[in-house]
C-alpha cells in the first residue's frame, strides 16, 4: 500500500513539473551592439588591399561608446580602421541607430597560399568573423641582371651596360636608381632613350635600362668596380659593374728641337730626324708612318713601322724628303702622320726650295758670255 502511495506521489510530482515547463519560454538578452558587413569572406591575390564597409548597430535605447579593434590578423598583415578621414579605435553610436566605418586590410606580397581568419570586435566581446582566401603563393622580390657586367676600353670611351629590372610582385613598383662611384666618374640611367633617376615596372614585368658609365679624363689604367642599385620601400637589389681601363691613347709627331721647317734644293733630298712620342698611358703597337707631300716629291721613313712603343717613351725616325727637280723656288708644305688603330697625330713641315748653286754659276757664266760677246763686237767693229 505504501509503495503504491509513493509511486503515485512521484507520478503526480512529475506531471506537475511537466505542466510548469509547458508554460515557460527561455528569454536571452539581445546584444547591445551588432557588427555587420556585406562580404565576410573574400578571395584575393598577394599584395592586394581589401576594403570592408562595417556597420556598427546599437540595439539599446542609450548611447554606446566602445573600443573597436581587429584580432587574429596574421603576422605581417596590416590594417586601419577609419571613420571618414580619421583613424579610430573607439566608436560612439546613438540609441537604436548605426554607424559605418571602413576597415582596410593590406595583404603582404610574401604570403602563403591558403585561408586566413580574423575578426573585428567591440570591447573584445562582440565579434565579426572575417575570412580571406589567398589564391596564389605570394612572393615579394625584385631581380636585377646585367647582360655583360664587365667592359674594357680606354679612358676616352663611354661604357654602356644593359641591365634588366624584373618586378616579381603582383603590384606596380617604382624603383629609385642609384650608383656608387669614385669622384669624377659619371653614371647615367636611360630608359627608352630618356635619362631617368627612377623607373616604374608593372607587376611581373621587366624593364630594360641602359647604364652609361663615363670615366674621368685623367683616369689611370686599371679595374674599377661600380655598384648599381634599384631601391624602393619594400626591396632593394644590387649589381656590380666592372670597367677595365686600358689607358689613354695619345701620340705626338715632332722633332728633337721642335723646329718644323727646313730648306731643300730642287731635285735634292733632306733628312729630317723625327721624334715619335707616346704621350698616353697605354702602350701602342704597329705605328705606321705616312706623308702627304707636293706632286712628284718622295718621302721615305726609316723605320716605316714602329712595332711597339711603351707609354711615356719615344723613338727616333728618319724622314728622307726628296724634292722634284722641276720644283721652282718657294715654300712648300709636307704633312707627316703617325697612326695606330687607336690614335694618330700629324706634323706639318714648311719646306723652302732654293735654286741649285749649279744653276747660279750657269747664270753667272751666261751673263759673262753675253758681256764678253758685246765687248768683242765693239772691239771688232768699233764705231762706224
Amino acid at each position: 500500500m505504501k509503495d503504491k502511495i509513493k509511486r503515485g506521489s512521484l507520478v503526480l510530482l512529475s506531471t506537475l513539473l511537466f505542466m510548469l515547463t509547458l508554460g515557460v519560454t527561455p528569454v536571452y538578452a539581445a546584444a547591445e551592439l551588432d557588427l555587420y558587413t556585406k562580404f565576410a569572406s573574400i578571395a584575393v591575390t598577394p599584395g592586394e588591399k581589401i576594403s570592408y564597409s562595417i556597420e556598427v548597430i546599437n540595439n539599446t535605447s542609450s548611447v554606446q561608446t566602445n573600443t573597436i579593434s581587429v584580432a587574429g590578423l596574421p603576422q605581417d598583415w596590416t590594417y586601419t580602421l577609419q571613420s571618414g578621414s580619421y583613424s579610430i579605435d573607439r566608436i560612439s553610436v546613438k540609441p537604436n541607430s548605426s554607424e559605418t566605418l571602413n576597415l582596410r586590410v593590406e595583404v603582404p606580397y610574401l604570403v602563403d597560399r591558403g585561408t586566413y581568419n580574423f575578426n573585428v570586435q567591440v570591447d573584445g566581446v562582440n565579434k565579426l568573423p572575417l575570412t580571406v582566401t589567398v589564391t596564389e603563393q605570394g612572393i615579394y622580390s625584385t631581380d636585377l641582371t646585367v647582360d655583360q657586367p664587365n667592359l674594357q676600353g680606354h679612358s676616352d670611351s663611354d661604357f654602356t651596360f644593359t641591365a634588366k629590372l624584373e618586378n616579381q610582385s603582383a603590384d606596380e613598383q617604382t624603383y629609385a636608381l642609384q650608383a656608387a662611384t669614385d669622384p669624377g666618374w659619371r653614371v647615367e640611367f636611360r630608359v627608352s632613350g630618356n635619362s631617368v633617376t627612377s623607373v616604374q615596372v608593372d607587376p611581373f614585368d621587366t624593364e630594360t635600362i641602359a647604364v652609361k658609365v663615363t670615366p674621368p679624363t685623367e683616369v689611370e689604367a686599371g679595374t674599377y668596380k661600380i655598384p648599381i642599385r634599384a631601391v624602393n620601400n619594400e626591396t632593394s637589389v644590387e649589381q656590380e659593374l666592372e670597367v677595365v681601363i686600358t689607358g689613354t691613347y695619345d701620340l705626338q709627331v715632332t722633332t728633337a728641337n721642335g723646329v718644323l721647317s727646313t730648306n731643300i734644293t730642287a731635285g735634292g733630298q733632306k733628312t729630317i730626324d723625327l721624334v715619335i712620342k707616346n704621350t698616353g698611358t697605354a702602350d701602342l703597337s704597329d705605328i705606321n708612318l705616312s706623308s702627304v707631300s707636293p706632286t712628284n716629291w718622295e718621302v721615305t721613313f726609316e723605320p716605316a713601322v714602329i712595332d711597339h712603343l711603351p707609354a711615356g717613351e719615344s723613338v727616333n725616325v728618319q724622314a728622307v724628303i726628296k724634292a722634284d727637280k722641276a720644283s721652282i723656288a718657294g715654300d712648300y708644305v709636307a704633312s707627316i702622320t703617325a697612326r695606330t688603330s687607336e690614335v694618330s697625330d700629324s706634323a706639318t713641315f714648311r719646306i723652302t726650295v732654293e735654286t741649285s748653286m749649279l744653276w747660279g754659276w750657269i747664270g753667272v757664266l751666261i751673263i759673262a758670255v753675253v758681256i764678253g760677246g758685246i765687248y768683242y763686237l765693239i772691239r771688232k767693229y768699233g764705231r762706224r
